[in-house]
């Protein structure tokens, strides 16, 4: 009897990691209030909502934004959180969850109170910066003087120190770097430069969960959850704070 219970045992043992629900990985090289390293930000929150609806853990790692997309299409994580439509046309190794995840604002920020900016082609007289990897932001600025950074504290200070007229980044994240960095005499340019849908995608190899996340998707956003957790991430960037309770 007690070595048909070690026999057991050792079973379980043996078939028990492979049962077991491994994490996906989820890039993502947004800041607070979108996305943060502790997993919180708006984004952040309505992926592992939709995930978890489908029986999925989700864990979003922080990453630069061309790493980001780049381990995305190469299998190393198991999706990239946050794009602009259209990615996989450039990237076929990623499939995109065809619903809105958020509207991102692209607006132009800027010391010099002077400076008028009503479209794209407006801002070739100036040095603009941007964060290395957003693609939409190569695209538009194609022909425009630009320094790329690694991280939008790089941009701003960039920005601070004088070394670009104005850098361009998401409205949301960008007024949160801002205040945390307590830069003086910044502001946004109305009005935005852009305004894009951004979605979800994952590696080809996890095509069976698109469908299940759209899904997910569209009854977080019937049954009021989705704009619960987007309620409160505004409002915590107003009142200045950077967490939320579920």
């Amino acid at each position: 009897m007690k070595s048909f219970l070690q026999a057991v045992l050792l079973l379980l043992a043996l078939i028990t990691p492979a049962l077991a629900q491994n994490p996906l990985f989820i890039g993502s090289a947004f800041e607070p209030p979108i996305s943060s390293p502790g997993q919180e930000g708006i984004v952040d929150r309505i992926a592992h909502q939709a995930f978890a609806r489908i029986g999925e853990d989700a864990q979003v790692t922080p990453l630069p934004a061309e790493r980001s997309l780049i381990n995305a299409a190469q299998g190393i994580n198991d999706g990239d959180l946050i794009r602009v439509a259209g990615m996989q046309h450039y990237y076929p190794n990623l499939i995109q969850v065809p619903e809105k995840l958020i509207d991102f604002e692209f607006v132009a920020f800027s010391k010099d109170p002077r400076i008028r900016i009503d479209d794209w082609g407006d801002l070739s007289p100036y040095t603009v910066g941007i964060v290395r990897g957003w693609k939409i932001l190569e695209k538009k600025l194609a022909g425009v003087p630009t320094t790329q950074v690694d991280s939008l504290t790089l941009l701003f200070t960039l920005l601070e120190k004088g070394r670009a007229d104005l850098v361009v980044y998401e409205r949301l994240a960008g007024i949160q770097a801002s205040q945390g960095l307590q830069l003086k005499g910044v502001h946004q340019i109305e009005p935005p430069l852009e305004v894009q849908p951004m979605y979800l995608y994952l590696h080809k190899s996890h095509e069976a969960l698109v469908d299940p996340l759209v899904a997910a998707l569209r009854a977080m956003k019937l049954d009021g959850t989705y704009a619960r957790i987007v309620a409160e991430g505004l409002r915590s960037l107003i009142q200045g704070g950077s967490a939320w309770a579920d």
